[in-house]
Parts: structure tokens; C-alpha cells; sequence
């Protein structure tokens, strides 16, 4: 039998299940100032996404103070700390990247820029052996497209808004969404890849929920608002998928939170 037939197979039998497990269904943690006027976004088939802009409030914005990640849950999240600050680094690093394209990123508030606000609410853990199989079984399928087990797949439960100068909301999100059965998502070692992984497309959500609908991409500013973050592109990292099918958290290049030197737990950013 041959791979392509094989493949064919194996995608059949798990596109039932991808449905189900593409999403984990809208967070209303109480992070956000105000969840008023929150609307599902139409269209929206991986992720679950709630937003409201007010276009007439967002379009005067051009600077903006984006505020490190936070946890928060009603419920501690069952996170080890490590792998928790990972997700949140990643998390920063993603929405800063996206957000550098549509407005001009400072690092400091300032009482005539908006501020962004950034909450984790859940980290769904990745099924290490599942993940493993997955891998081994993806090395005799080659192709793109990643075939992972059904319920062994984590998941990343999040939610940004925009405030103005004024400090009222002009625009808010609600995003959650599970790794895919079928799809691109790489499996992993890590407990929290899957988690870490999503920080990529929840930030183009945050951009998406956040941007004034005229305003267009531009050129990232020199030098990069982001730098600190680390680089835009790690080679390594993919060169690790192309070659394993894993996903590797410590090879996507963002850099560690600095450590608050008083309390030894990790700080802000400058």
C-alpha cells in the first residue's frame, strides 16, 4: 500500500474528531475590564473567537504600551512554573511581533498611548506519549500535515483589550483553542507545546480583534521594538520540525523573563 494511500487512510478516520477538538470553547475569566458587546467572530473554524472593537475609539491610536502576559484563572492552573512562564514568553513575544506590523510599539506608558493588557486563563497540557507515537507515526507518513492522537492534544485559553489613553476599553478579545487532530500542529515533548505553539496564531488574533479596520500593515520600525523578545525567525527550530515532526519550545527563540533579583520570581519586562 502506498504512503499516499496510507495518509488518505489515516486522515480519513481522524477528520470526524478534528471538529471536536480544534477548540475548547469561550473563557470568560473576569481578566478583561469589560466583556460587554462581545461577539463570536463569524468564520472562525480552528479557534473560538469572541471581539468587540469600537472602530471610533481604536482608529486614533498609534503608540502603544503592551504589558508583559499574565496568569489568570479562577482556578490555579495546573502548570508547572516553568512551563507556565514559557507559554507567557512566548505569548509576549507573539502579540508584540503581530501588534509592531499595525502601530508604533513603546516601551514605557505614556499618558498619550493605549495599552494592551494580555491574560492566559488556561494552558491545556499535550499528552507526552501521545505525542511521541504521533511523531513516530508522522516519520512513515511524510507530508505537511501532522496526524496527532485524539484526546492527547493540549490546548491555550487566552484574552487581550485594548484601552485607550483614557483607559476605557476600545477593543477586547476572547480566544481559545485546542491543538488540531489533523492540521499543522507539530506534537511534543514538552507538556506545554501545544499551549506554546498557539501563542503564534493567538497573536495574529490579537492583531486581527485589536487593529482599526483601515489601518495597514507596515514595515517593522528600526531597530526592532521586539528585539528583547528574541528573534523573529530561529532556523534551528525548523529545521528540528522538518526533520523529527516535533515542536521544541526551546528552539522557537524567545527569551526568558528577567528574574526579579528581591523575590527570585520573574519579573516585567523593561
Amino acid at each position: 500500500m502506498s504512503d499516499k494511500v496510507i495518509r488518505a487512510a489515516a486522515i480519513a478516520g481522524l477528520v470526524a474528531t478534528c471538529a471536536a477538538c480544534a477548540s475548547g470553547g469561550a473563557s470568560y475569566s473576569g481578566f478583561l475590564s469589560s466583556y460587554d458587546g462581545l461577539a463570536k467572530r463569524p468564520g472562525s473554524v480552528r479557534a473560538t473567537v469572541y471581539e468587540r472593537r469600537d472602530e471610533a475609539m481604536a482608529a486614533p491610536i498609534e503608540q502603544l504600551w503592551i504589558t508583559p502576559a499574565a496568569s489568570h484563572s479562577s482556578e490555579a492552573l495546573s502548570v508547572e512554573d516553568e512551563h507556565r512562564q514559557a507559554v507567557l514568553t512566548e505569548v509576549d513575544r507573539q502579540v508584540c511581533y503581530e501588534l509592531s506590523k499595525r502601530f508604533t510599539l513603546i516601551d514605557a506608558p505614556s499618558p498619550d498611548a493605549g495599552t494592551v493588557k494580555v491574560g492566559v486563563t488556561r494552558i491545556e497540557l499535550t499528552n507526552q506519549a501521545g505525542a511521541a507515537a504521533s511523531a513516530v507515526a508522522n516519520f512513515f507518513i511524510p507530508g505537511p500535515v501532522s496526524l496527532r492522537a485524539p484526546g492527547g492534544v493540549g490546548g491555550l485559553w487566552a484574552e487581550a483589550e485594548l484601552l485607550a489613553p483614557d483607559g476605557a476599553q476600545a477593543a477586547a478579545l476572547v480566544w481559545s483553542r485546542q491543538a488540531m487532530v489533523v492540521g499543522a500542529d507539530k506534537p511534543s515533548l514538552s507538556p506545554v507545546g501545544d499551549a506554546h505553539q498557539l501563542a503564534e496564531p493567538f497573536g495574529d488574533a490579537v492583531a486581527a480583534a485589536l487593529t482599526p479596520r483601515d489601518r495597514k500593515p507596515r514595515p517593522v520600525a528600526t531597530p526592532d521594538p521586539c528585539e528583547r523578545f528574541g528573534p523573529r525567525l530561529r532556523p534551528e527550530g525548523l529545521l528540528l520540525r522538518m526533520t523529527t515532526g516535533l515542536y521544541q519550545p526551546e528552539l522557537s527563540g524567545a527569551k526568558p523573563r528577567p528574574r526579579d533579583e528581591s523575590s527570585g520570581e520573574p519579573g516585567q519586562r523593561p
